[in-house]
């Protein structure tokens, strides 16, 4: 009989944001799968859970999906970790519940701390529906093209990037959108420095220009009205 596979989310930054569920979870699985093991094994030691650890990213990801299958097929349970947060979700691992689910491997989310809810419900946009359009391009021609694919659209849009690219993006956001789109920032959610920025993306960009903040965030654009 197989294993079992537990989608674990993770704190994204606040460590008492995890559910008693989730700890359980961890304590009791076989193997504990995690994005970084530098990362998964320092945020294990804060709950006292010392279980196996093996790796799954986007270096390794077809290799150590197979690996896993073969610890289901023995009747392990286990449970994959991003960094932080929902794993799989803009984090590897869609090839391994791919693989799960053809297998007829029992999979079971476990949900928790994330981003897209908090930086959608303070942005004071209308969310009834909403486009999670996630990271675009590195490149700059590339993004500039993605978001001016959204001049049209009425959905709110939520997106994110690495901390190191929030100001170029909010500066691009300013040359496709102007002053005609209001943005929310969520910026380090629930850590103590998380600071939550409303306003249009030219002001924002000159903010974080002139203060150079870096650290986490979600972008929200409200949709068009036209």
């Amino acid at each position: 009989m197989s294993g079992v596979l537990y989608l674990v989310a993770t704190p994204i930054g606040n460590y008492d944001d995890i559910t008693l569920r989730a700890i359980k979870v961890l304590k009791e699985a076989d193997v504990i799968v995690c994005e970084e093991r530098s990362e998964g094994q320092h945020l294990l030691r804060h709950y006292g859970i010392e279980n196996q650890v093996e790796t799954l990213n986007e270096h390794n990801e077809a290799a150590a999906a197979s690996v896993i299958i073969d610890f289901l097929k023995e009747g392990k349970s286990i449970a994959l970790i991003s960094d932080a947060g929902t794993p799989v979700f803009s984090d590897p691992g869609r090839i391994l519940v791919e693989k799960a689910i053809h297998l007829h491997i029992k999979i079971v989310p476990i949900p928790g701390a994330s981003s897209l809810l908090p930086a959608l419900i303070v942005s004071g946009f209308f969310i009834k529906e909403f486009v999670f359009a996630g990271f675009l391009s590195p490149k700059r021609e590339r993004r500039l093209t993605e978001l001016r694919e959204f001049r049209k659209e009425r959905r709110t849009i939520v997106l994110m990037d690495t901390p190191y690219r929030l100001v170029q993006l909010l500066r691009d956001m300013a040359d496709v959108f102007g002053e005609t789109r209001r943005v929310c920032v969520a910026f380090d959610l629930t850590l103590s420095t998380e600071e939550i920025f409303h306003g249009t993306a030219p002001k924002l960009y000159q903010k974080f220009l002139k203060e150079g903040k870096k650290g986490e965030f979600v972008v929200v654009l409200e949709g068009t009205k036209k």
